[in-house]
Protein backbone atom coordinates (compact mmCIF):
# COMPACT_ATOMS: atom_id res chain seq x y z
CA UNK A 1 0.00 0.00 0.00
CA UNK A 2 1.20 3.50 -0.82
CA UNK A 3 1.15 5.59 2.38
CA UNK A 4 -1.78 8.01 2.57
CA UNK A 5 0.51 10.88 3.55
CA UNK A 6 2.56 10.34 0.40
CA UNK A 7 -0.59 10.56 -1.72
CA UNK A 8 -1.77 13.67 0.10
CA UNK A 9 1.61 15.36 -0.48
CA UNK A 10 1.34 14.41 -4.16
CA UNK A 11 -2.08 16.09 -4.26
CA UNK A 12 -0.54 19.30 -2.93
CA UNK A 13 2.34 19.05 -5.40
CA UNK A 14 0.04 18.56 -8.37
CA UNK A 15 -2.46 21.26 -7.42
CA UNK A 16 -2.81 23.65 -10.34
CA UNK A 17 -0.74 21.40 -12.59
CA UNK A 18 -3.37 18.77 -13.40
CA UNK A 19 -7.13 18.99 -13.74
CA UNK A 20 -9.28 18.00 -10.81
CA UNK A 21 -11.53 15.88 -12.99
CA UNK A 22 -15.29 15.69 -12.42
CA UNK A 23 -17.22 12.74 -11.03
CA UNK A 24 -20.43 12.52 -13.07
CA UNK A 25 -23.49 10.30 -12.72
CA UNK A 26 -23.89 7.84 -15.61
CA UNK A 27 -27.39 8.30 -17.01
CA UNK A 28 -27.74 5.06 -18.92
CA UNK A 29 -29.38 1.86 -17.70
CA UNK A 30 -27.21 0.12 -15.09
CA UNK A 31 -27.66 -2.37 -12.23
CA UNK A 32 -26.20 0.14 -9.75
CA UNK A 33 -25.87 3.88 -9.27
CA UNK A 34 -22.86 4.43 -11.49
CA UNK A 35 -20.50 7.39 -11.45
CA UNK A 36 -17.76 8.18 -13.97
CA UNK A 37 -14.40 9.60 -12.90
CA UNK A 38 -13.39 11.36 -16.11
CA UNK A 39 -9.59 11.20 -16.35
CA UNK A 40 -9.97 11.40 -20.13
CA UNK A 41 -10.33 15.16 -19.54
CA UNK A 42 -6.71 15.62 -18.46
CA UNK A 43 -4.63 17.76 -20.89
CA UNK A 44 -3.06 14.62 -22.37
CA UNK A 45 -6.37 12.71 -22.38
CA UNK A 46 -5.24 10.31 -19.66
CA UNK A 47 -4.61 9.93 -15.92
CA UNK A 48 -0.92 9.30 -16.62
CA UNK A 49 -0.09 12.99 -16.25
CA UNK A 50 -0.58 12.72 -12.48
CA UNK A 51 2.01 10.03 -11.85
CA UNK A 52 4.51 11.26 -14.42
CA UNK A 53 4.52 14.81 -13.05
CA UNK A 54 4.67 13.71 -9.43
CA UNK A 55 7.72 11.52 -10.10
CA UNK A 56 9.64 13.87 -12.40
CA UNK A 57 9.12 16.95 -10.24
CA UNK A 58 11.10 15.18 -7.52
CA UNK A 59 14.19 14.44 -9.61
CA UNK A 60 17.35 16.39 -8.86
CA UNK A 61 18.57 19.03 -11.36
CA UNK A 62 21.63 16.90 -12.11
CA UNK A 63 19.35 14.00 -13.05
CA UNK A 64 17.00 16.15 -15.12
CA UNK A 65 19.89 17.33 -17.30
CA UNK A 66 20.21 13.78 -18.62
CA UNK A 67 16.60 13.79 -19.80
CA UNK A 68 13.96 11.16 -19.06
CA UNK A 69 13.02 7.83 -20.62
CA UNK A 70 9.93 5.68 -20.19
CA UNK A 71 8.36 2.59 -21.75
CA UNK A 72 4.74 3.05 -22.66
CA UNK A 73 1.98 1.96 -25.00
CA UNK A 74 1.26 5.65 -25.37
CA UNK A 75 -0.42 7.36 -22.43
CA UNK A 76 2.47 7.32 -19.96
CA UNK A 77 4.65 8.47 -22.83
CA UNK A 78 2.44 11.51 -23.18
CA UNK A 79 2.58 12.17 -19.45
CA UNK A 80 6.36 12.02 -19.34
CA UNK A 81 6.66 14.07 -22.53
CA UNK A 82 4.33 16.73 -21.11
CA UNK A 83 6.38 16.96 -17.92
CA UNK A 84 9.65 17.04 -19.88
CA UNK A 85 8.37 19.86 -22.09
CA UNK A 86 7.35 21.85 -19.03
CA UNK A 87 10.84 21.44 -17.55
CA UNK A 88 12.58 21.91 -20.91
CA UNK A 89 14.42 18.58 -20.87
CA UNK A 90 14.77 15.73 -23.37
CA UNK A 91 12.29 12.86 -23.40
CA UNK A 92 12.40 9.44 -25.08
CA UNK A 93 9.44 7.06 -25.11
CA UNK A 94 9.95 3.37 -25.93
CA UNK A 95 6.75 1.96 -27.47
CA UNK A 96 5.74 -1.51 -28.67
CA UNK A 97 5.20 -2.12 -32.35
CA UNK A 98 1.57 -1.51 -33.25
CA UNK A 99 0.96 1.17 -30.61
CA UNK A 100 -2.00 3.44 -31.36
CA UNK A 101 -1.11 6.11 -33.89
CA UNK A 102 -3.18 8.67 -32.01
CA UNK A 103 -0.98 8.23 -28.95
CA UNK A 104 2.30 8.25 -30.89
CA UNK A 105 1.35 11.44 -32.69
CA UNK A 106 0.49 13.05 -29.37
CA UNK A 107 3.91 12.13 -27.91
CA UNK A 108 5.64 13.71 -30.88
CA UNK A 109 3.50 16.86 -30.63
CA UNK A 110 4.81 17.18 -27.08
CA UNK A 111 8.36 16.98 -28.48
CA UNK A 112 8.95 13.46 -27.21
CA UNK A 113 11.16 11.12 -29.22
CA UNK A 114 9.46 7.81 -30.06
CA UNK A 115 11.50 4.58 -30.28
CA UNK A 116 9.42 1.65 -31.57
CA UNK A 117 10.57 -1.85 -30.62
CA UNK A 118 9.11 -5.40 -30.72
CA UNK A 119 6.66 -6.14 -27.89
CA UNK A 120 9.13 -8.52 -26.21
CA UNK A 121 11.87 -5.85 -26.04
CA UNK A 122 9.35 -3.31 -24.76
CA UNK A 123 8.18 -5.65 -22.02
CA UNK A 124 11.83 -6.36 -21.11
CA UNK A 125 12.40 -2.63 -20.57
CA UNK A 126 9.43 -2.57 -18.20
CA UNK A 127 10.60 -5.65 -16.33
CA UNK A 128 14.16 -4.33 -15.98
CA UNK A 129 13.25 -0.65 -15.40
CA UNK A 130 15.80 0.42 -17.96
CA UNK A 131 16.46 0.92 -21.67
CA UNK A 132 20.20 1.20 -22.20
CA UNK A 133 19.97 2.12 -25.86
CA UNK A 134 19.28 5.79 -25.01
CA UNK A 135 20.46 8.21 -22.34
CA UNK A 136 18.21 9.50 -19.59
CA UNK A 137 16.67 8.69 -16.20
CA UNK A 138 14.16 5.86 -16.55
CA UNK A 139 10.74 6.72 -15.16
CA UNK A 140 8.91 3.44 -14.69
CA UNK A 141 5.34 3.67 -15.99
CA UNK A 142 3.92 1.47 -13.26
CA UNK A 143 5.95 0.48 -10.22
CA UNK A 144 7.58 3.79 -9.28
CA UNK A 145 6.11 4.68 -5.86
CA UNK A 146 5.91 8.36 -6.74
CA UNK A 147 4.01 7.49 -9.92
CA UNK A 148 1.56 5.44 -7.87
CA UNK A 149 1.23 8.23 -5.31
CA UNK A 150 0.33 10.63 -8.10
CA UNK A 151 -2.26 8.17 -9.38
CA UNK A 152 -3.62 7.84 -5.85
CA UNK A 153 -4.78 11.46 -5.91
CA UNK A 154 -7.69 10.20 -8.03
CA UNK A 155 -8.83 8.17 -5.04
CA UNK A 156 -8.72 11.22 -2.79
CA UNK A 157 -10.87 13.16 -5.26
CA UNK A 158 -13.39 10.33 -5.57
CA UNK A 159 -14.02 10.28 -1.82
CA UNK A 160 -14.10 14.07 -1.61
CA UNK A 161 -16.92 14.08 -4.16
CA UNK A 162 -18.66 10.83 -3.12
CA UNK A 163 -17.88 9.91 0.49
CA UNK A 164 -20.48 7.12 0.28
CA UNK A 165 -18.78 5.21 -2.55
CA UNK A 166 -19.49 1.49 -2.15
CA UNK A 167 -17.22 0.19 -4.91
CA UNK A 168 -14.57 1.53 -7.26
CA UNK A 169 -13.75 -0.22 -10.56
CA UNK A 170 -10.36 0.54 -12.10
CA UNK A 171 -8.80 -0.58 -15.40
CA UNK A 172 -5.68 -2.65 -14.84
CA UNK A 173 -2.69 -2.49 -17.16
CA UNK A 174 0.47 -2.73 -15.10
CA UNK A 175 -1.19 -1.97 -11.79
CA UNK A 176 0.07 1.50 -10.94
CA UNK A 177 -3.35 3.12 -11.31
CA UNK A 178 -5.29 0.55 -9.31
CA UNK A 179 -2.72 0.28 -6.51
CA UNK A 180 -2.50 4.06 -6.19
CA UNK A 181 -6.27 4.61 -6.09
CA UNK A 182 -6.91 1.60 -3.85
CA UNK A 183 -4.28 2.80 -1.37
CA UNK A 184 -6.15 6.08 -0.95
CA UNK A 185 -9.62 4.50 -0.84
CA UNK A 186 -8.72 1.80 1.66
CA UNK A 187 -6.97 4.28 3.97
CA UNK A 188 -10.03 6.53 4.13
CA UNK A 189 -12.97 4.18 3.48
CA UNK A 190 -11.84 0.58 4.05
CA UNK A 191 -15.37 -0.80 3.70
CA UNK A 192 -15.51 0.23 0.01
CA UNK A 193 -14.70 -2.53 -2.46
CA UNK A 194 -11.93 -1.79 -4.94
CA UNK A 195 -11.66 -4.04 -7.99
CA UNK A 196 -9.40 -4.13 -11.03
CA UNK A 197 -10.80 -4.79 -14.49
CA UNK A 198 -8.88 -6.38 -17.39
CA UNK A 199 -9.79 -7.38 -20.95
CA UNK A 200 -10.46 -11.10 -21.24
CA UNK A 201 -7.81 -11.28 -23.98
CA UNK A 202 -5.09 -10.73 -21.36
CA UNK A 203 -6.18 -11.03 -17.73
CA UNK A 204 -3.28 -12.26 -15.59
CA UNK A 205 -4.48 -10.46 -12.46
CA UNK A 206 -7.86 -12.16 -12.54
CA UNK A 207 -6.20 -15.56 -12.89
CA UNK A 208 -3.67 -14.74 -10.20
CA UNK A 209 -6.39 -13.78 -7.72
CA UNK A 210 -8.27 -16.97 -8.58
CA UNK A 211 -5.20 -19.16 -7.98
CA UNK A 212 -3.66 -17.19 -5.11
CA UNK A 213 -0.33 -16.76 -6.87
CA UNK A 214 1.01 -14.92 -9.90
CA UNK A 215 -0.01 -16.53 -13.20
CA UNK A 216 0.88 -16.02 -16.84
CA UNK A 217 -1.83 -16.16 -19.49
CA UNK A 218 -2.17 -16.34 -23.23
CA UNK A 219 -2.30 -12.76 -24.45
CA UNK A 220 -3.95 -11.44 -27.59
CA UNK A 221 -3.46 -7.84 -28.66
CA UNK A 222 -6.68 -5.88 -29.16
CA UNK A 223 -7.96 -2.34 -29.52
CA UNK A 224 -7.77 -2.19 -25.71
CA UNK A 225 -4.10 -1.27 -25.95
CA UNK A 226 -3.80 0.35 -22.51
CA UNK A 227 -4.70 -2.79 -20.58
CA UNK A 228 -4.11 -6.51 -20.75
CA UNK A 229 -0.78 -8.34 -20.68
CA UNK A 230 0.67 -11.85 -20.57
CA UNK A 231 2.04 -11.54 -17.04
CA UNK A 232 2.29 -9.41 -13.91
CA UNK A 233 5.33 -7.58 -12.63
CA UNK A 234 6.26 -9.40 -9.37
CA UNK A 235 6.30 -6.19 -7.30
CA UNK A 236 2.89 -5.17 -8.62
CA UNK A 237 1.33 -8.55 -7.87
CA UNK A 238 2.39 -8.25 -4.23
CA UNK A 239 1.07 -4.69 -4.00
CA UNK A 240 -2.17 -5.49 -5.83
CA UNK A 241 -3.04 -8.54 -3.75
CA UNK A 242 -2.50 -6.51 -0.59
CA UNK A 243 -4.78 -3.60 -1.44
CA UNK A 244 -7.36 -4.76 -4.01
CA UNK A 245 -10.44 -6.80 -3.21
CA UNK A 246 -10.21 -8.74 -6.45
CA UNK A 247 -10.08 -8.57 -10.23
CA UNK A 248 -12.51 -9.30 -13.02
CA UNK A 249 -12.41 -9.32 -16.80
CA UNK A 250 -14.75 -8.33 -19.61
CA UNK A 251 -14.84 -9.32 -23.24
CA UNK A 252 -13.65 -7.13 -26.09
CA UNK A 253 -17.23 -6.89 -27.38
CA UNK A 254 -18.46 -5.75 -23.94
CA UNK A 255 -15.70 -3.15 -23.87
CA UNK A 256 -16.60 -1.84 -27.32
CA UNK A 257 -20.24 -1.60 -26.24
CA UNK A 258 -19.18 0.43 -23.21
CA UNK A 259 -17.16 2.81 -25.40
CA UNK A 260 -20.28 3.25 -27.55
CA UNK A 261 -22.56 3.83 -24.56
CA UNK A 262 -20.20 6.39 -23.05
CA UNK A 263 -20.29 8.33 -26.31
CA UNK A 264 -24.03 8.04 -26.87
CA UNK A 265 -25.36 8.41 -23.32
CA UNK A 266 -22.74 10.60 -21.64
CA UNK A 267 -20.98 12.29 -24.58
CA UNK A 268 -17.70 10.92 -23.23
CA UNK A 269 -14.95 9.70 -25.57
CA UNK A 270 -13.10 6.80 -23.96
CA UNK A 271 -10.37 4.55 -25.26
CA UNK A 272 -10.70 0.81 -24.78
CA UNK A 273 -9.02 0.67 -21.37
CA UNK A 274 -11.03 3.71 -20.31
CA UNK A 275 -14.28 1.82 -20.86
CA UNK A 276 -13.35 -1.39 -19.04
CA UNK A 277 -14.73 -0.26 -15.69
CA UNK A 278 -18.12 0.69 -17.09
CA UNK A 279 -18.27 -2.57 -19.03
CA UNK A 280 -17.73 -4.43 -15.75
CA UNK A 281 -20.34 -2.35 -13.91
CA UNK A 282 -22.92 -2.99 -16.64
CA UNK A 283 -22.16 -6.71 -16.38
CA UNK A 284 -23.03 -6.51 -12.65
CA UNK A 285 -19.42 -7.09 -11.60
CA UNK A 286 -19.28 -4.04 -9.36
CA UNK A 287 -22.14 -4.91 -7.06
CA UNK A 288 -24.95 -2.53 -6.12
CA UNK A 289 -25.00 0.83 -4.40
CA UNK A 290 -22.73 3.68 -5.49
CA UNK A 291 -20.23 2.32 -7.98
CA UNK A 292 -17.45 4.52 -9.36
CA UNK A 293 -15.96 3.67 -12.76
CA UNK A 294 -12.59 5.22 -13.54
CA UNK A 295 -12.50 6.36 -17.17
CA UNK A 296 -8.72 6.29 -17.38
CA UNK A 297 -8.25 7.83 -20.82
CA UNK A 298 -9.80 8.91 -24.11
CA UNK A 299 -6.97 8.48 -26.60
CA UNK A 300 -8.58 6.26 -29.21
CA UNK A 301 -7.84 6.23 -32.94
CA UNK A 302 -10.64 7.86 -34.93
CA UNK A 303 -11.03 4.86 -37.22
CA UNK A 304 -11.49 2.51 -34.25
CA UNK A 305 -13.99 4.85 -32.65
CA UNK A 306 -15.91 5.08 -35.91
CA UNK A 307 -16.10 1.28 -36.10
CA UNK A 308 -17.42 1.11 -32.55
CA UNK A 309 -20.00 3.84 -33.06
CA UNK A 310 -21.22 1.95 -36.14
CA UNK A 311 -21.89 -1.07 -33.93
CA UNK A 312 -18.71 -3.05 -34.51
CA UNK A 313 -15.65 -4.15 -32.57
CA UNK A 314 -12.24 -3.15 -34.00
Amino acid sequence: MIPLEQIQIAQQRLAGRVIRTPLLRYRGDAPATVYLKLENLQPIGSFKLRGALNAILQLQPSELRKGVVTASAGNMGQGVAWAARELEIECTVVVPEGAAETKLAAIERLRGRVVEVPYERWWQAIEESSFDEVDGIFVHPVQDEQVMAGNGTIGLEILEDLPSADAVLIPFGGGGLSVGIASAIKALRPEAGVFAVEPATGAPLRESFADGEARKVDYQASFVDGSGSPALLPKMWELARGVLDGATAVSIDETAAAVRLLAERSRVVAEGAGALALAAALAEKGGSGNVVCVVSGGNIDSAKLATILAGGTP
